[in-house]
């Protein structure tokens, strides 16, 4: 009974992760899985509607009981509504998309989105889990554990998404000292080509869980940045003052 309900969360985790429906070939080949308990267990989440096939029954996504459950889990957490007005009062003020995501292990998960009234690139969307290295937010949040922690959480290997990407690990925590002295993460065309982010962690936990980012263009100049990084400390220090004393934690 735990290896099938391992095998499931494993299998929707695969199939979410996927930016196309995969096949029972390919399914079996990600998971590793044999393929008589994979199809079994395809053929149950199916008539469930966690899972979606084609009418040849040939290839498998995501269905729609997985969104239940997601919007859910966002239903019910005490701190998204205070984040939501955040992000409407900051982007408001500097015109750019803003971001709330939660760490989930050595990734982020973006909670929430507001797109700037010019956004031009591909933005992270709700439910979107990305190597934490990799963005402002996750950088952010990595700063608030300590060295050998990080060290722990992160993979050997870290990702790579762009040439800007930091994979190695010793210029990471070179990094992560400087957000921790400076109290904000900035990267330039790590996760996305052509786009720029700032975030600041929301420090209504020990350590932060949460945090806000905002997405620039790189053509943007040193002065309006300068702004930027104040609206979203100012922003997000009073978001994080407002939890505490609604005692969310």
């Amino acid at each position: 009974m735990v290896k099938s309900a391992e095998r499931t969360v494993r299998i929707l985790e695969t199939l979410a992760a996927s930016p196309d429906r995969l096949s029972l070939s390919e399914l079996q080949q990600q998971t590793g899985f044999p393929r008589s308990s994979l199809h079994a267990l395809m053929r149950t989440l199916v008539e469930l509607n966690w899972v979606e096939t084609d009418s040849a029954k040939a290839a498998f996504g995501i269905g729609p009981h997985a969104l239940l459950t997601g919007t859910a889990y966002l239903d019910k957490d005490l701190a998204l509504p205070f984040a939501l007005e955040t992000l409407e009062d900051l982007r408001d003020e500097i015109g750019h998309t803003v971001h709330f995501a939660r760490r989930d292990g050595a990734h982020v998960l973006y909670l929430a989105t507001r797109e700037g009234r010019r956004a031009h690139h591909v933005i992270p969307r709700v439910g979107r889990r990305l190597p934490a290295h990799v963005t402002a937010l996750g950088q952010a949040l990595l700063a608030q554990l300590t060295f050998d922690e990080v060290m722990e959480l992160l993979p050997d290997e870290l990702a790579w998404f762009t040439s800007q990407t930091l994979t190695d690990h010793g210029k990471l925590n070179k990094e992560l000292d400087q957000v921790r002295t400076r109290g904000w993460a900035f990267e330039r065309e790590q996760g996305t080509p052509g786009v720029q982010c700032v975030a600041v962690a929301v420090d209504y936990r020990i350590p932060a869980t949460d945090a806000i980012s905002c997405s620039m263009p790189v053509h943007l100049d040193e002065s309006e940045i300068g702004k930027v990084i104040d609206a979203v400390t100012r922003h997000t220090r009073k978001l994080a003052a407002t939890l505490r004393r609604e005692g969310i934690r």
